[in-house]
């Protein structure tokens, strides 16, 4: 049976059956338990072990058990078991793991869809979700069905006899998207919704989420208006035959899932047109949406918007984090404007906002881009002192600006530094600056010790290091060691073209 139809016939009962109520009132659909006990009675064995569970102290119950059931139990007989303790979800928990530790049961998706319901009604959330990534990982019967589905028809069928909560499902679905089953976990929302069977707005969002990351935002952003009754001529043909559809509305942390995915992805006008639809719907936005906006808009150079999107959240109350003052920060330094940068560093400390290893690092780039290598070490040193772990760029930075100052030695004490105490891989481009200044300054020797490390981290010598060496040992009158380079600098570049 279709699991369409299995829903249809949870969800659709006749008017004889139960209350004239509207359509998905969760409350009777979902948690109703008065449905018929299974037919087969327990035979005494299974009641033996019930009362042996239920009413023996822990530390006898188990050796009991196992003297007593040495063969272990089917699948059948371990659901009728559980669903008799269904009150006690711990002892539940206990009796599996049990089974588990001694290979007493060989367990199949029907009893741990039994296991999975009780947990969640008895709100073991951590332990329902580890058996569902058990489950739909366990090998398929049928390789033409998708093993969440026919766990999530499982589910949907034992749903009432177990008595279960409707986050089941939730829990089902997150699961999915955590073990990359996320065409499954949209299947599983599309029949929920078709048959207007709400879900938590978190389940909705983590499947935004995943498919904006995996499959392009354009992909989540679809996604986005299916899920959410946007493209009502879809949702209206789909539910055609339902009474109610439960609606579910975007909250701020959809926008801002959107907004962050159109950002990474470079597509600034969607990041301001989500803003926009946002606003539409009435969703306040939070300093996250602020945030990604703010971002936007210093990419763009309109630094005098973003200062106002900046004063509007003072304006609101909206709380101004580290994200939001580093965002105004790095985009006035991208630009070389470091005084209003040093002015909203300044202000930060004022609101009681504590800096990051960000914060400084956009300092230190910006003055480096505007040639101030000094200020750039003065606020390098204090980042230091605040046990911050500066990035590999920020430390290729500073050597450029200290080689193009001819200032050498420090840029290779900052190198070394950055190593030993941070543990940093250097760049491929703050060895070359280094290999450039040393062959500038005449000190060969010093600058093959550096080619040396640089091959040693798998990094090729590019033909501007090269240039360095040649210019190098000609400024010498060394004219064999020239002639040499230029040779192994010719091969080089022929095997580069070739490949």
């Amino acid at each position: 049976m279709a699991v369409v139809q299995i829903l249809k016939q949870i969800f659709f009962s006749s008017s004889k059956s139960r209350p004239n109520l509207p359509f998905l009132s969760f409350y009777y659909d979902f948690s109703t338990t008065a449905s018929s006990p299974p037919s087969d009675q327990p035979n005494p064995s299974i009641s033996t072990v019930i009362s042996i569970l239920a009413h023996h102290r822990s530390k006898s119950r188990w050796g009991h058990l196992l003297s007593l059931c040495p063969s272990g139990f089917t699948p059948t007989e371990f659901s009728q078991i559980a669903l008799s303790l269904k009150n006690n979800p711990h002892l539940v928990l206990r009796f599996f793991d049990f089974t588990q530790r001694k290979s007493l049961c060989n367990h199949d998706l029907s009893s741990y869809a039994t296991v999975i319901h009780l947990f969640s009604r008895g709100r073991l959330t951590s332990q329902a979700q580890e058996l569902i990534r058990v489950a739909v990982r366990l090998p398929a019967n049928d390789l033409q069905t998708k093993q969440e589905l026919r766990l999530f028809e499982i589910l949907v069928k034992t749903y009432r006899e177990c008595g279960s909560a409707p986050y089941v499902f939730d829990l089902l679905i997150t699961c999915c998207l955590d073990v990359k089953r996320i065409e499954g976990a949209l299947d599983i929302v599309r029949m929920l919704l078709s048959r207007g069977i709400g879900l938590k707005i978190s389940t909705c969002n983590a499947l935004i989420w995943t498919f904006s990351r995996s499959q392009g935002v354009i992909s989540g952003y679809e996604i986005y208006r299916e899920v959410f009754g946007l493209d009502s001529g879809k949702i209206e043909a789909r539910v055609k035959d339902v009474k109610r559809v439960v609606r579910i509305r975007p909250n701020v942390h959809t926008f801002n899932a959107l907004m962050s995915c159109f950002y990474k992805e470079g597509l600034f006008e969607r990041v301001e047109d989500t803003w926009i639809e946002m606003e539409s719907l009435r969703c306040e936005p939070n300093c996250s949406s602020y945030s990604v906006l703010m971002a936007v808009l210093c990419e763009e150079g309109k630094m005098t918007e973003a200062e106002k999107l900046l004063e509007e959240m003072r304006d609101k109350n909206v709380e101004r984090d580290v994200v939001a003052y580093n965002t105004i920060i790095g985009g006035f330094c991208k630009i070389g404007e470091i005084g209003r940068g040093e002015e909203f560093f300044r202000e930060m400390g004022l609101d009681g906002v504590e800096s990051s290893c960000s914060t400084f690092e956009h300092i230190v780039n910006g003055y480096c881009r505007v040639g101030d290598v000094d200020s750039a070490i003065l606020v390098y040193k204090d980042m230091i002192r605040k046990t911050f772990r500066p990035e590999s760029s920020t430390i290729e930075a500073l050597i450029r600006g200290l080689c193009d100052k001819r200032r050498v030695s420090e840029a290779m004490e900052i190198l070394r530094v950055g190593v030993e105490k941070f543990g940093l891989s250097p760049t491929k481009n703050s060895y070359m600056f280094l290999i450039k200044g040393f062959c500038e300054d005449g000190r060969m020797e010093e600058a093959l010790k550096v080619q040396a490390e640089m091959v040693g981290k798998g990094f090729e010598p590019s033909l501007e290091i090269y240039d360095a060496f040649i210019d190098g040992y000609m400024e010498q009158g060394n004219v064999e060691m020239t002639k040499m380079l230029r040779t192994e600098m010719f091969e080089t570049q022929k095997r580069e073209e070739d490949c």
